[in-house]
Protein backbone atom coordinates (compact mmCIF):
# COMPACT_ATOMS: atom_id res chain seq x y z
CA UNK A 1 0.00 0.00 0.00
CA UNK A 2 1.47 3.41 -0.99
CA UNK A 3 2.51 5.63 2.45
CA UNK A 4 -0.17 8.33 3.45
CA UNK A 5 3.11 10.16 4.63
CA UNK A 6 6.54 9.63 4.30
CA UNK A 7 7.98 11.77 7.41
CA UNK A 8 11.50 13.20 6.64
CA UNK A 9 13.13 14.19 10.37
CA UNK A 10 15.22 17.21 10.72
CA UNK A 11 18.22 14.96 11.18
CA UNK A 12 18.83 12.89 7.92
CA UNK A 13 18.46 9.25 8.60
CA UNK A 14 15.26 10.00 10.72
CA UNK A 15 12.28 8.39 8.85
CA UNK A 16 9.06 6.67 8.75
CA UNK A 17 6.29 5.84 6.97
CA UNK A 18 2.35 5.43 7.66
CA UNK A 19 -0.20 4.38 5.30
CA UNK A 20 -3.89 5.89 4.88
CA UNK A 21 -4.92 2.18 7.53
CA UNK A 22 -2.58 2.94 9.65
CA UNK A 23 -3.15 6.83 10.11
CA UNK A 24 -7.33 5.87 10.68
CA UNK A 25 -6.42 3.81 13.49
CA UNK A 26 -4.52 6.64 15.29
CA UNK A 27 -6.62 9.21 14.62
CA UNK A 28 -9.06 6.95 15.92
CA UNK A 29 -7.56 6.24 18.82
CA UNK A 30 -6.49 9.97 20.07
CA UNK A 31 -10.09 10.75 19.60
CA UNK A 32 -11.51 8.11 21.60
CA UNK A 33 -8.07 9.81 24.06
CA UNK A 34 -10.06 12.98 23.40
CA UNK A 35 -14.09 12.10 24.28
CA UNK A 36 -12.22 9.99 27.40
CA UNK A 37 -11.26 13.14 28.52
CA UNK A 38 -14.07 14.99 27.96
CA UNK A 39 -14.00 16.86 24.77
CA UNK A 40 -16.75 16.69 23.13
CA UNK A 41 -18.37 18.79 19.69
CA UNK A 42 -17.64 22.08 19.63
CA UNK A 43 -14.72 22.08 22.02
CA UNK A 44 -12.03 24.29 21.31
CA UNK A 45 -8.36 22.51 20.93
CA UNK A 46 -5.18 24.06 20.83
CA UNK A 47 -2.27 22.13 19.41
CA UNK A 48 1.40 23.05 19.74
CA UNK A 49 3.67 20.40 18.29
CA UNK A 50 6.22 20.24 15.58
CA UNK A 51 5.89 19.06 12.15
CA UNK A 52 5.53 15.40 13.30
CA UNK A 53 2.73 13.06 12.23
CA UNK A 54 1.33 13.51 15.73
CA UNK A 55 0.18 16.81 14.55
CA UNK A 56 -1.63 15.71 11.49
CA UNK A 57 -3.47 12.91 13.85
CA UNK A 58 -4.32 15.65 16.54
CA UNK A 59 -6.59 17.67 14.01
CA UNK A 60 -7.81 15.02 12.09
CA UNK A 61 -8.72 12.95 15.86
CA UNK A 62 -10.38 16.90 16.75
CA UNK A 63 -12.47 17.15 13.18
CA UNK A 64 -13.57 13.33 13.39
CA UNK A 65 -15.23 14.42 17.09
CA UNK A 66 -16.46 17.69 15.91
CA UNK A 67 -13.75 19.61 18.35
CA UNK A 68 -12.34 22.52 16.80
CA UNK A 69 -8.81 23.01 16.27
CA UNK A 70 -6.06 25.72 17.07
CA UNK A 71 -2.82 25.12 16.12
CA UNK A 72 0.15 27.21 17.22
CA UNK A 73 3.22 27.51 14.52
CA UNK A 74 5.96 25.77 16.53
CA UNK A 75 8.44 26.46 13.87
CA UNK A 76 8.99 30.10 14.46
CA UNK A 77 8.68 28.78 18.44
CA UNK A 78 6.88 31.36 19.13
CA UNK A 79 7.20 33.16 21.99
CA UNK A 80 5.25 32.50 25.56
CA UNK A 81 2.33 35.03 25.01
CA UNK A 82 0.42 33.83 22.28
CA UNK A 83 -0.16 30.62 23.59
CA UNK A 84 -2.32 31.44 26.27
CA UNK A 85 -5.62 30.69 24.18
CA UNK A 86 -4.82 27.24 26.51
CA UNK A 87 -2.67 24.60 24.48
CA UNK A 88 -4.13 21.26 25.01
CA UNK A 89 -1.53 19.46 23.20
CA UNK A 90 2.29 19.64 23.05
CA UNK A 91 5.60 17.96 22.88
CA UNK A 92 8.63 17.60 24.83
CA UNK A 93 11.06 19.08 22.73
CA UNK A 94 12.19 19.56 18.84
CA UNK A 95 15.70 20.22 16.94
CA UNK A 96 15.03 22.96 14.18
CA UNK A 97 18.60 22.90 12.40
CA UNK A 98 20.90 22.07 15.56
CA UNK A 99 18.89 23.90 17.54
CA UNK A 100 16.62 22.69 20.51
CA UNK A 101 13.41 24.07 20.84
CA UNK A 102 12.21 22.90 24.60
CA UNK A 103 8.62 23.10 23.12
CA UNK A 104 7.17 21.70 26.72
CA UNK A 105 8.64 24.82 27.96
CA UNK A 106 7.30 27.48 26.54
CA UNK A 107 3.84 25.71 26.56
CA UNK A 108 4.09 25.74 30.73
CA UNK A 109 4.93 29.57 30.61
CA UNK A 110 1.49 29.97 28.50
CA UNK A 111 -0.57 27.81 30.64
CA UNK A 112 0.81 29.55 33.58
CA UNK A 113 -0.42 32.73 31.67
CA UNK A 114 -3.56 31.31 31.27
CA UNK A 115 -4.03 30.37 34.71
CA UNK A 116 -3.34 34.25 36.09
CA UNK A 117 -5.99 34.95 33.76
CA UNK A 118 -8.56 32.79 35.34
CA UNK A 119 -8.78 29.93 32.79
CA UNK A 120 -6.90 27.13 34.54
CA UNK A 121 -6.02 24.05 32.40
CA UNK A 122 -6.63 20.66 33.90
CA UNK A 123 -4.65 18.42 31.35
CA UNK A 124 -2.09 18.70 29.33
CA UNK A 125 -1.26 16.03 26.83
CA UNK A 126 2.67 15.66 25.90
CA UNK A 127 3.92 13.69 23.02
CA UNK A 128 7.47 12.36 23.78
CA UNK A 129 9.46 12.98 20.55
CA UNK A 130 12.90 13.38 21.41
CA UNK A 131 13.03 11.36 23.93
CA UNK A 132 10.95 8.23 22.28
CA UNK A 133 11.64 4.80 19.99
CA UNK A 134 9.04 4.10 17.62
CA UNK A 135 8.15 1.37 15.96
CA UNK A 136 5.97 1.38 12.94
CA UNK A 137 3.88 -1.44 11.39
CA UNK A 138 6.63 -2.76 9.09
CA UNK A 139 9.20 -2.70 12.21
CA UNK A 140 11.37 0.30 11.19
CA UNK A 141 12.91 2.39 13.74
CA UNK A 142 11.33 6.03 13.45
CA UNK A 143 14.31 7.66 15.46
CA UNK A 144 18.39 7.31 14.28
CA UNK A 145 21.15 7.06 16.53
CA UNK A 146 22.22 10.82 15.95
CA UNK A 147 18.59 11.75 17.55
CA UNK A 148 18.79 9.58 20.20
CA UNK A 149 22.44 10.96 20.85
CA UNK A 150 20.80 14.79 20.70
CA UNK A 151 18.28 13.37 23.77
CA UNK A 152 20.54 13.46 26.10
CA UNK A 153 20.14 17.27 26.12
CA UNK A 154 16.23 17.49 26.58
CA UNK A 155 14.93 18.68 30.16
CA UNK A 156 11.02 18.00 30.30
CA UNK A 157 9.70 20.38 32.41
CA UNK A 158 6.83 18.12 34.76
CA UNK A 159 3.81 18.66 36.38
CA UNK A 160 1.65 15.12 37.38
CA UNK A 161 -1.18 16.86 38.44
CA UNK A 162 -1.48 18.19 34.58
CA UNK A 163 1.03 16.71 32.22
CA UNK A 164 0.53 13.48 30.89
CA UNK A 165 1.93 11.40 27.98
CA UNK A 166 0.57 11.03 24.61
CA UNK A 167 2.17 7.42 24.54
CA UNK A 168 0.71 5.96 27.57
CA UNK A 169 -3.18 7.73 26.83
CA UNK A 170 -2.87 5.88 22.95
CA UNK A 171 -1.19 2.51 24.24
CA UNK A 172 -4.91 1.73 25.75
CA UNK A 173 -7.22 3.39 23.35
CA UNK A 174 -9.24 1.26 20.62
CA UNK A 175 -8.77 1.99 17.14
CA UNK A 176 -12.07 2.34 16.28
CA UNK A 177 -14.35 5.53 16.89
CA UNK A 178 -17.55 6.67 15.62
CA UNK A 179 -17.45 9.96 13.90
CA UNK A 180 -19.30 12.65 15.15
CA UNK A 181 -21.82 13.65 12.69
CA UNK A 182 -21.72 17.19 11.87
CA UNK A 183 -23.65 20.09 9.49
CA UNK A 184 -21.60 21.25 6.31
CA UNK A 185 -21.34 24.79 8.35
CA UNK A 186 -19.90 23.42 11.55
CA UNK A 187 -16.69 24.93 13.01
CA UNK A 188 -13.95 22.82 11.57
CA UNK A 189 -11.01 25.57 12.75
CA UNK A 190 -9.26 28.60 14.00
CA UNK A 191 -5.88 29.73 12.98
CA UNK A 192 -4.80 33.21 14.36
CA UNK A 193 -3.14 35.81 12.01
CA UNK A 194 -2.04 38.85 12.51
CA UNK A 195 -4.68 42.27 12.61
CA UNK A 196 -4.28 45.47 11.84
CA UNK A 197 -4.94 46.33 15.39
CA UNK A 198 -1.85 44.76 16.58
CA UNK A 199 -4.20 41.99 18.15
CA UNK A 200 -4.56 38.66 16.44
CA UNK A 201 -7.36 37.97 14.71
CA UNK A 202 -8.76 34.48 14.90
CA UNK A 203 -9.73 32.95 11.39
CA UNK A 204 -12.80 30.91 11.52
CA UNK A 205 -13.17 28.00 8.73
CA UNK A 206 -15.98 25.31 8.32
CA UNK A 207 -16.40 21.90 7.49
CA UNK A 208 -18.18 21.94 4.04
CA UNK A 209 -17.11 24.20 2.20
CA UNK A 210 -13.40 24.19 3.10
CA UNK A 211 -12.83 21.26 2.76
CA UNK A 212 -14.22 21.15 -0.66
CA UNK A 213 -12.04 24.05 -1.49
CA UNK A 214 -9.00 22.65 -0.41
CA UNK A 215 -9.51 19.83 -2.21
CA UNK A 216 -10.51 20.96 -5.16
CA UNK A 217 -7.49 23.38 -6.01
CA UNK A 218 -5.27 21.21 -4.63
CA UNK A 219 -6.36 18.24 -7.54
CA UNK A 220 -6.19 20.96 -10.11
CA UNK A 221 -3.68 23.33 -9.02
CA UNK A 222 -0.94 21.15 -8.70
CA UNK A 223 -2.03 18.31 -11.56
CA UNK A 224 -2.29 15.77 -8.54
CA UNK A 225 -2.67 12.44 -10.63
CA UNK A 226 -2.75 8.64 -7.93
CA UNK A 227 1.11 8.43 -8.73
CA UNK A 228 2.56 11.46 -7.78
CA UNK A 229 4.43 12.35 -4.70
CA UNK A 230 3.64 15.87 -3.14
CA UNK A 231 6.00 17.91 -1.00
CA UNK A 232 4.36 21.32 0.70
CA UNK A 233 7.17 22.32 2.74
CA UNK A 234 4.94 25.12 5.06
CA UNK A 235 4.54 24.59 8.54
CA UNK A 236 1.48 22.90 9.44
CA UNK A 237 0.81 26.18 11.89
CA UNK A 238 0.17 28.40 8.37
CA UNK A 239 -2.94 27.81 6.28
CA UNK A 240 -0.32 26.63 3.79
CA UNK A 241 -0.19 23.78 6.05
CA UNK A 242 -3.76 23.04 7.14
CA UNK A 243 -4.75 23.17 3.18
CA UNK A 244 -2.06 22.06 1.28
CA UNK A 245 -0.57 19.40 3.62
CA UNK A 246 -3.42 18.48 5.71
CA UNK A 247 -7.02 18.32 4.36
CA UNK A 248 -6.18 19.01 0.69
CA UNK A 249 -3.77 16.06 -0.21
CA UNK A 250 -5.15 13.56 2.06
CA UNK A 251 -8.92 14.53 0.55
CA UNK A 252 -7.50 13.56 -2.55
CA UNK A 253 -5.45 10.36 -1.48
CA UNK A 254 -2.47 11.83 -2.12
CA UNK A 255 1.26 10.34 -0.73
CA UNK A 256 2.83 13.65 0.58
CA UNK A 257 6.28 14.16 2.13
CA UNK A 258 6.06 15.73 6.01
CA UNK A 259 9.86 17.51 6.96
CA UNK A 260 10.84 18.50 10.01
CA UNK A 261 13.73 20.07 9.00
CA UNK A 262 14.88 23.48 7.54
CA UNK A 263 16.17 23.95 3.68
CA UNK A 264 19.85 24.48 4.98
CA UNK A 265 20.70 21.50 7.54
CA UNK A 266 23.06 19.83 7.02
CA UNK A 267 23.67 21.35 3.72
CA UNK A 268 22.41 23.49 1.62
CA UNK A 269 21.46 20.07 -0.70
CA UNK A 270 19.03 18.96 1.64
CA UNK A 271 15.86 19.78 -0.02
CA UNK A 272 16.79 18.29 -2.99
CA UNK A 273 18.29 15.12 -1.77
CA UNK A 274 14.80 14.79 -0.48
CA UNK A 275 13.44 15.38 -3.59
CA UNK A 276 15.51 12.52 -5.04
CA UNK A 277 15.06 9.81 -1.73
CA UNK A 278 11.03 9.85 -2.80
CA UNK A 279 10.77 10.87 -5.44
CA UNK A 280 8.96 14.00 -5.25
CA UNK A 281 7.47 14.86 -8.40
CA UNK A 282 5.32 18.25 -7.13
CA UNK A 283 7.35 20.53 -5.05
CA UNK A 284 5.43 23.79 -2.95
CA UNK A 285 7.61 26.32 -1.14
CA UNK A 286 7.72 30.12 -0.52
CA UNK A 287 10.10 32.42 -2.67
CA UNK A 288 11.96 33.46 1.06
CA UNK A 289 13.36 29.64 0.91
CA UNK A 290 13.99 30.01 -3.05
CA UNK A 291 15.80 33.58 -2.27
CA UNK A 292 17.93 31.86 0.80
CA UNK A 293 18.82 28.68 -1.70
CA UNK A 294 19.95 30.82 -4.51
CA UNK A 295 22.08 32.74 -2.17
CA UNK A 296 24.02 28.68 -1.97
CA UNK A 297 24.04 29.00 -5.46
CA UNK A 298 23.73 26.42 -8.48
CA UNK A 299 26.21 23.79 -6.64
CA UNK A 300 23.71 21.99 -4.07
CA UNK A 301 21.13 21.90 -6.32
CA UNK A 302 22.83 20.67 -9.34
CA UNK A 303 24.77 17.72 -7.28
CA UNK A 304 21.34 15.61 -7.38
CA UNK A 305 18.60 14.58 -9.97
CA UNK A 306 15.10 16.15 -9.39
CA UNK A 307 14.59 14.31 -12.17
CA UNK A 308 11.68 13.17 -11.05
CA UNK A 309 10.09 16.99 -10.67
CA UNK A 310 6.71 18.35 -13.02
CA UNK A 311 5.44 20.55 -11.25
CA UNK A 312 7.14 23.21 -9.10
CA UNK A 313 4.79 26.04 -6.78
CA UNK A 314 5.19 29.29 -4.93
CA UNK A 315 3.52 30.69 -2.18
CA UNK A 316 3.43 32.98 0.97
CA UNK A 317 4.12 36.29 -0.83
CA UNK A 318 4.95 37.76 -4.03
CA UNK A 319 7.90 36.05 -5.96
CA UNK A 320 10.69 38.26 -7.59
CA UNK A 321 11.24 37.93 -11.03
CA UNK A 322 14.68 36.57 -10.63
CA UNK A 323 13.71 34.34 -8.03
CA UNK A 324 11.21 33.25 -10.08
CA UNK A 325 13.43 32.44 -13.02
CA UNK A 326 16.05 30.64 -10.79
CA UNK A 327 13.59 28.62 -9.98
CA UNK A 328 12.25 27.64 -13.19
CA UNK A 329 15.92 27.57 -14.53
CA UNK A 330 18.00 26.03 -12.30
CA UNK A 331 15.91 23.66 -10.08
CA UNK A 332 12.94 22.87 -12.77
CA UNK A 333 15.70 22.84 -15.79
CA UNK A 334 13.11 24.75 -17.75
CA UNK A 335 11.32 21.49 -17.54
CA UNK A 336 8.85 22.21 -15.01
CA UNK A 337 5.69 24.68 -15.15
CA UNK A 338 5.42 26.99 -11.71
CA UNK A 339 2.38 27.52 -10.12
CA UNK A 340 2.58 30.71 -8.57
CA UNK A 341 -0.31 30.76 -5.93
CA UNK A 342 -2.00 34.04 -4.30
CA UNK A 343 -4.60 33.26 -1.48
CA UNK A 344 -4.55 34.16 1.65
CA UNK A 345 -5.81 32.34 6.17
CA UNK A 346 -8.77 34.30 5.15
CA UNK A 347 -9.44 32.63 1.80
CA UNK A 348 -8.79 29.08 2.54
CA UNK A 349 -7.17 28.34 -0.67
CA UNK A 350 -6.03 29.36 -3.65
CA UNK A 351 -7.45 32.74 -5.61
CA UNK A 352 -5.11 33.49 -8.06
CA UNK A 353 -2.88 31.02 -9.76
CA UNK A 354 -1.80 29.94 -13.09
CA UNK A 355 -2.39 25.79 -13.83
CA UNK A 356 0.42 23.98 -14.75
CA UNK A 357 1.58 23.59 -18.46
CA UNK A 358 -2.56 24.99 -19.47
CA UNK A 359 -1.49 28.74 -18.11
CA UNK A 360 1.39 30.47 -20.45
CA UNK A 361 3.94 31.87 -17.43
CA UNK A 362 5.07 35.51 -16.24
CA UNK A 363 7.90 35.96 -13.78
CA UNK A 364 6.50 36.95 -10.77
CA UNK A 365 2.58 37.10 -11.74
CA UNK A 366 0.09 35.31 -10.04
CA UNK A 367 -1.85 35.18 -13.62
CA UNK A 368 -5.33 34.48 -13.23
CA UNK A 369 -8.47 33.46 -11.26
CA UNK A 370 -9.09 30.27 -9.68
CA UNK A 371 -12.16 28.73 -10.83
CA UNK A 372 -15.39 30.41 -9.31
CA UNK A 373 -13.24 33.40 -8.37
CA UNK A 374 -14.20 37.01 -9.83
CA UNK A 375 -11.04 39.04 -8.82
CA UNK A 376 -11.64 43.49 -9.47
CA UNK A 377 -9.35 46.49 -8.90
CA UNK A 378 -11.32 49.36 -7.13
CA UNK A 379 -9.92 52.90 -6.59
CA UNK A 380 -9.74 54.73 -3.42
CA UNK A 381 -13.31 55.98 -4.51
CA UNK A 382 -14.90 52.37 -4.74
CA UNK A 383 -14.97 52.45 -8.53
CA UNK A 384 -14.53 49.55 -10.30
CA UNK A 385 -11.63 49.26 -12.87
CA UNK A 386 -11.51 47.60 -16.52
CA UNK A 387 -8.29 47.01 -18.43
CA UNK A 388 -5.10 47.53 -17.55
CA UNK A 389 -4.93 49.13 -13.97
CA UNK A 390 -3.63 49.28 -10.36
CA UNK A 391 -5.06 49.92 -7.43
CA UNK A 392 -7.11 47.57 -4.55
CA UNK A 393 -7.60 43.87 -5.17
CA UNK A 394 -11.40 42.89 -4.29
CA UNK A 395 -13.45 40.05 -5.09
CA UNK A 396 -17.09 39.75 -6.10
CA UNK A 397 -18.06 36.65 -5.05
CA UNK A 398 -18.38 34.34 -2.28
CA UNK A 399 -16.66 30.88 -2.85
CA UNK A 400 -16.40 27.80 -0.98
CA UNK A 401 -13.79 28.02 1.19
CA UNK A 402 -14.12 31.92 2.42
CA UNK A 403 -14.00 32.33 6.18
CA UNK A 404 -17.01 32.46 7.75
CA UNK A 405 -16.24 34.67 10.44
CA UNK A 406 -13.57 36.35 13.09
CA UNK A 407 -13.99 34.13 16.43
CA UNK A 408 -15.49 35.83 19.17
CA UNK A 409 -15.85 39.25 16.70
CA UNK A 410 -18.21 39.27 13.79
CA UNK A 411 -18.62 42.53 13.96
CA UNK A 412 -14.56 43.12 13.06
CA UNK A 413 -14.68 40.21 10.61
CA UNK A 414 -17.57 42.83 8.40
CA UNK A 415 -15.56 46.04 9.19
CA UNK A 416 -12.28 44.27 8.10
CA UNK A 417 -12.87 42.25 5.29
CA UNK A 418 -16.28 44.44 3.58
CA UNK A 419 -16.38 47.54 4.90
CA UNK A 420 -14.32 49.75 2.73
CA UNK A 421 -16.13 48.29 -0.58
CA UNK A 422 -19.84 47.64 0.62
CA UNK A 423 -20.70 44.13 -1.14
CA UNK A 424 -17.11 43.18 -1.93
CA UNK A 425 -14.86 40.75 -0.36
CA UNK A 426 -11.34 43.37 0.46
CA UNK A 427 -7.66 41.34 0.64
CA UNK A 428 -6.08 44.29 2.33
CA UNK A 429 -3.46 44.07 -0.96
CA UNK A 430 -2.45 46.12 -4.31
CA UNK A 431 -3.08 44.85 -7.15
CA UNK A 432 -1.99 45.86 -11.07
CA UNK A 433 -3.60 43.95 -14.20
CA UNK A 434 -1.59 43.97 -17.63
CA UNK A 435 -3.30 44.36 -21.20
CA UNK A 436 -3.12 40.57 -21.23
CA UNK A 437 -5.49 40.00 -17.95
CA UNK A 438 -2.43 38.68 -15.95
CA UNK A 439 -2.75 39.62 -12.18
CA UNK A 440 0.48 41.01 -10.36
CA UNK A 441 0.08 41.14 -6.65
CA UNK A 442 2.38 44.67 -5.63
CA UNK A 443 1.71 44.01 -1.42
CA UNK A 444 0.08 45.46 1.40
CA UNK A 445 -1.77 48.40 1.19
CA UNK A 446 -2.50 48.93 4.86
CA UNK A 447 0.19 48.90 7.43
CA UNK A 448 1.11 45.38 7.49
CA UNK A 449 4.71 43.67 6.57
CA UNK A 450 5.27 39.97 5.07
CA UNK A 451 8.36 39.00 6.19
CA UNK A 452 9.58 35.43 4.85
CA UNK A 453 6.03 35.12 3.79
CA UNK A 454 4.75 35.39 7.36
CA UNK A 455 1.86 38.47 7.51
CA UNK A 456 2.88 40.48 10.51
CA UNK A 457 0.87 43.92 12.08
CA UNK A 458 2.90 46.81 12.76
CA UNK A 459 0.82 47.82 15.10
CA UNK A 460 1.91 44.66 16.87
CA UNK A 461 5.33 45.14 17.07
CA UNK A 462 4.92 48.76 18.06
CA UNK A 463 3.17 47.29 20.72
CA UNK A 464 5.98 45.62 22.04
CA UNK A 465 8.24 48.04 21.70
CA UNK A 466 6.22 50.28 23.59
CA UNK A 467 6.28 48.00 26.68
CA UNK A 468 9.90 48.93 27.33
CA UNK A 469 9.57 51.21 29.41
CA UNK A 470 12.16 53.62 27.80
CA UNK A 471 10.08 54.35 24.54
CA UNK A 472 7.65 56.77 24.36
CA UNK A 473 6.75 56.43 20.61
CA UNK A 474 7.08 53.38 17.76
CA UNK A 475 6.59 53.52 14.56
CA UNK A 476 7.19 50.61 11.97
CA UNK A 477 7.69 49.95 8.11
CA UNK A 478 8.97 48.15 5.54
CA UNK A 479 11.90 47.65 4.41
CA UNK A 480 13.19 45.69 1.10
CA UNK A 481 15.29 42.29 2.43
CA UNK A 482 17.93 40.12 -0.22
CA UNK A 483 16.05 36.77 1.58
CA UNK A 484 12.87 37.67 3.89
CA UNK A 485 11.20 40.15 0.97
CA UNK A 486 10.64 42.49 3.40
CA UNK A 487 12.34 43.34 6.70
CA UNK A 488 11.47 45.61 10.09
CA UNK A 489 12.99 49.46 10.41
CA UNK A 490 11.69 50.87 13.40
CA UNK A 491 11.68 54.42 14.72
CA UNK A 492 11.84 55.14 18.40
CA UNK A 493 11.91 57.94 20.40
CA UNK A 494 12.14 58.09 23.97
CA UNK A 495 11.40 59.11 26.90
CA UNK A 496 13.17 62.03 28.85
CA UNK A 497 16.10 60.74 30.89
CA UNK A 498 16.70 57.77 28.50
CA UNK A 499 19.84 57.36 25.98
CA UNK A 500 19.85 55.50 22.68
CA UNK A 501 22.58 53.16 22.96
CA UNK A 502 23.26 49.36 20.78
CA UNK A 503 22.61 48.34 24.10
CA UNK A 504 18.70 49.87 24.04
CA UNK A 505 18.39 48.67 20.27
CA UNK A 506 19.68 44.94 21.56
CA UNK A 507 16.79 45.09 24.59
CA UNK A 508 14.45 46.20 22.82
CA UNK A 509 14.75 43.49 19.53
CA UNK A 510 14.50 41.04 22.33
CA UNK A 511 11.28 42.55 23.73
CA UNK A 512 9.89 42.05 20.51
CA UNK A 513 11.03 38.76 19.99
CA UNK A 514 9.59 37.61 23.41
CA UNK A 515 6.46 39.43 22.97
CA UNK A 516 5.65 38.10 19.33
CA UNK A 517 8.50 35.83 18.33
CA UNK A 518 11.89 35.43 16.17
CA UNK A 519 9.59 35.96 12.87
CA UNK A 520 9.08 39.83 14.04
CA UNK A 521 12.82 40.76 15.27
CA UNK A 522 13.66 43.74 13.87
CA UNK A 523 16.37 44.64 11.53
CA UNK A 524 16.67 47.89 12.09
CA UNK A 525 15.82 50.09 15.21
CA UNK A 526 16.30 53.87 14.60
CA UNK A 527 16.49 56.86 17.09
CA UNK A 528 13.75 59.28 16.32
CA UNK A 529 14.18 62.76 18.24
CA UNK A 530 9.87 62.99 17.04
CA UNK A 531 8.10 61.38 14.79
CA UNK A 532 6.93 63.64 11.36
CA UNK A 533 2.88 63.82 12.09
CA UNK A 534 0.05 65.43 10.76
CA UNK A 535 -1.93 67.98 12.11
CA UNK A 536 -4.30 65.64 13.94
CA UNK A 537 -1.26 63.73 15.40
CA UNK A 538 -1.53 60.94 13.44
CA UNK A 539 1.93 59.30 12.14
CA UNK A 540 2.91 59.33 8.55
CA UNK A 541 4.55 55.75 7.99
CA UNK A 542 4.23 56.61 4.37
CA UNK A 543 7.57 59.33 4.99
CA UNK A 544 8.98 56.73 7.71
CA UNK A 545 9.41 54.27 4.30
CA UNK A 546 11.02 56.68 2.46
CA UNK A 547 13.49 57.14 5.15
CA UNK A 548 14.39 53.80 5.41
CA UNK A 549 14.83 53.57 1.95
CA UNK A 550 16.70 56.84 1.93
CA UNK A 551 14.49 58.01 -0.93
CA UNK A 552 14.37 61.76 -0.54
CA UNK A 553 11.37 61.97 -2.86
CA UNK A 554 9.06 62.45 -0.53
CA UNK A 555 5.78 64.10 -2.21
CA UNK A 556 3.48 66.45 -0.39
CA UNK A 557 4.83 67.42 2.76
CA UNK A 558 2.80 70.22 3.72
CA UNK A 559 0.40 68.41 6.38
CA UNK A 560 3.28 68.11 8.62
CA UNK A 561 3.35 69.99 11.82
CA UNK A 562 6.80 68.99 11.85
CA UNK A 563 8.42 68.90 8.29
CA UNK A 564 12.25 69.99 10.16
CA UNK A 565 12.32 66.61 11.97
CA UNK A 566 12.49 64.92 8.41
CA UNK A 567 16.15 65.59 7.68
CA UNK A 568 17.32 65.19 11.10
CA UNK A 569 15.64 61.34 10.67
CA UNK A 570 17.91 61.13 7.49
CA UNK A 571 20.65 61.92 9.50
CA UNK A 572 20.27 59.71 11.88
CA UNK A 573 19.94 56.54 9.10
CA UNK A 574 20.89 53.51 10.38
CA UNK A 575 23.43 51.24 8.07
CA UNK A 576 20.99 49.66 5.72
CA UNK A 577 23.78 47.78 3.94
CA UNK A 578 22.31 44.30 3.88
Amino acid sequence: MSPCFSREGNEPGDMMKITYSELLCKVCQFANVLRNHGVKKGDRISIYLPMILELVIAMLACARIGAIHSVVLSQAALAAEPLSHCPYNSADAFYRGDKLINLKQIADEALQKSKDKGFPLKKCIVVKHLGREEVAADGVCSQSPPLKRLCQDVQTPWDPHMDVWWQDLMSNASTECEPEWCDSEDELFILYTSGSTGKPKGVLHTMGGYMLYAATSFKYVFDYQPEDVYWCTADIGWITGHSYITYGPLANGATSVLFEGIPTYPDAGRMWSIVDKYKVTKFYTAPTAIRLLMKCGEEPVKRHSRKSLKVLGSVGEPINPEAWLWYYCVVGEERCPIVDTFWQTETGGHMLTSLPAATPMKPGSATFPFFGVVPAIMNESGEELEGEAEGYLVFKQPWPGIMRTLYGNHQQFETTYFKKFPGYYVTGDGCRRDKDGYYWITGRIDDMLNVSGHLLSTAEVESALLGHGAVSEAAVVSHPHPLKGECLYCFVALKDGHEFTSSLADELKKQVREKIGPIATPDYIQYAPSLPKTRSGKITRRILRKIAQNDRDLGDISTLVNPDIINQLFNNRCDTKL
